[in-house]
């Protein structure tokens, strides 16, 4: 009972702070074209207009904790989603290692929003993220409506001596290499610039600031890099706001703590049908975890398929399918029971999991698919049912050193189909954080409800679910 009610005092109090961060604000939802925008302002705003963007394989929802401060303090922000990312409809497409490929499209798409806007008496401000601080920077180097810029964890050729005029740069300080170029793009003002001082020559002015103790993510939710930025848009425009940053990170990783807290008391509910425990010798760990580790990225490699329209999705599906199938056949072959179905289980994770969802996507990225994603989670499926079911099997009563091992050990197998195909695999290593976060929250309510009633609905629910995440994770691309 104490445990349900600290989790429920933790979502509250995590609940609240995320919405107080919207407190006033509208946000509205409409499109220019076919790109998604989310608007954000107060009633009556008459502020500059700020345009923000979000990085690669991110949503419009991530960028919320630099888009809702700014609309607080009186800005008009227009948050908008690439094409292939969040609820865009259509694909990225072209070469994305060429300016005049993938690039050019993404500008054009900068520019058809910023055209949108109509006739404004001050220039646009433009925020983004990673991927887009380059498509920013260059867009800004070609329109005359474009005012000053803050951009995030930033790297752009386009950045230079001359140009752009109004420039922040923030960074994460887990972020060496980007911090060294954003303290090199303001050294192109001023030799002598040093982080946190502002440089001028002419109409050119930098700043480039480290947000503590965050990386490349938790830099969105940075109270340091949004104080920043909003400085520097009011400085730019000749403003003044006095807006309090809340701790939304903090927030966002509290909620979702009290979320996994809540799910024990709720699976203890469900009826009893708990399995033998799995009683694995260090050999046959050691065989369950490093054949698969071994033959399942040479065989997706060997394999080369190209059939599913997001970025290295086909090639997870066998990858996931050959390493989890090889898992099945190792336990089955040693008669591990997978013990029987349990509908309660089932029901009661893919709720939670629903609500999980829910609190993600309102609250810090993407999780609900558009209609040309569904018959693409409907293919990783394939490979992640197999995948969750054998993890389960292993994990639900497994000791620490065992569970460490097989997971340590798909890792180690996505590093290795890297290592094989770095061109074509790359963006692969993207997979591994997501797979990181979904051991963490989901990994630790499913092995909950297996150790009541047994691993074979919470390997299935949460095979559904890994299948759901890798398909609104990652962009829609054609070739």
């Amino acid at each position: 009972m104490m445990r349900a009610v600290l989790a429920g005092v933790i979502i509250v109090i995590s609940v609240w702070v995320l919405s107080s961060a919207r407190t006033g604000v509208d946000i509205t939802q409409r499109s220019v074209g076919q790109t998604p925008v989310t608007e954000y302002a107060i009633p009556g705003a008459d502020g500059p207009v700020v345009v923000v963007a979000h990085g690669f394989a991110g949503s419009q929802q991530m960028m919320q904790g630099y888009a809702l401060p700014l609309a607080r303090a009186g800005y008009r922000v227009l948050a908008f989603e690439f094409l292939g990312h969040g609820r865009h409809p259509l694909p990225m497409s072209g070469d994305v290692t060429a300016i005049d490929g993938t690039t050019r499209l993404l500008m054009a798409q900068v520019a058809a929003v910023l055209d949108d806007i109509g006739p404004s008496h001050q220039p646009v401000a433009l925020l983004g993220h990673s991927m887009a601080t380059d498509i920013l920077a260059r867009v800004a180097a070609t329109r005359s409506d474009v005012g000053p810029l803050v951009l995030i964890s930033a790297f752009s050729q386009a950045i230079d001596a001359r140009g752009p005029d109004a420039l922040l740069l923030v960074t994460g300080a887990w972020e060496p290499g980007l911090r060294a170029f954003a303290l090199e793009a303001a050294q192109m003002v001023d030799p002598a610039a040093v982080e946190g001082q502002t440089v001028r020559e002419g109409t050119l002015a930098r700043r480039a600031v480290i947000a503590p103790l965050s990386e490349h993510v938790s830099v969105l939710q940075s109270r340091v890099g949004r104080t920043e930025a909003l400085a520097w848009l009011d400085q730019s425009y000749g403003r003044s706001s006095q807006v309090q940053i809340l701790p939304t990170g903090w927030a966002l990783m509290t909620l979702f703590l009290g979320l996994v807290l809540i799910f024990r008391p709720l699976a203890a509910r469900l009826p009893e049908r708990p399995s033998a425990p799995v009683s694995l010798v260090w050999w046959q760990v050691l065989n369950v975890v490093l054949v698969p580790a071994v033959l399942a990225p040479l065989t997706a490699v060997a394999l080369d398929m190209s059939f599913l329209p997001v970025l290295v999705a086909d090639h997870l599906m066998l990858h996931l399918l050959v390493f989890g199938g090889l898992q099945l056949a190792f336990l089955r072959y040693w008669r591990v029971p997978f013990g029987g179905f349990s509908m309660w289980a089932f029901a009661v994770l893919i709720l939670w999991c629903a609500a999980f969802g829910f609190a993600l996507d309102r609250y810090a990225a993407n999780f609900w698919p558009t209609a040309e994603r569904v018959w693409i989670i409907a293919v990783i499926l394939v490979g992640a049912v197999p995948y969750m079911l054998a993890d389960v099997v292993l994990c639900v009563q497994g000791p620490l050193w065992q569970r460490l091992a097989c997971r340590m050990g798909f890792l180690a197998s996505l590093i290795l189909a890297v290592a094989l195909d770095f061109e074509g695999l790359f963006f692969l290593i993207m997979i591994a954080p997501v797979m990181v976060l979904f051991y963490l929250i989901f990994g630790t309510v499913g092995r909950q409800a297996a150790r009541i009633s047994g691993p074979l609905a919470p390997g299935l629910a949460l095979g559904l679910v890994l299948a759901w995440a890798l398909g609104v994770s990652f962009p829609l691309f054609q070739v």
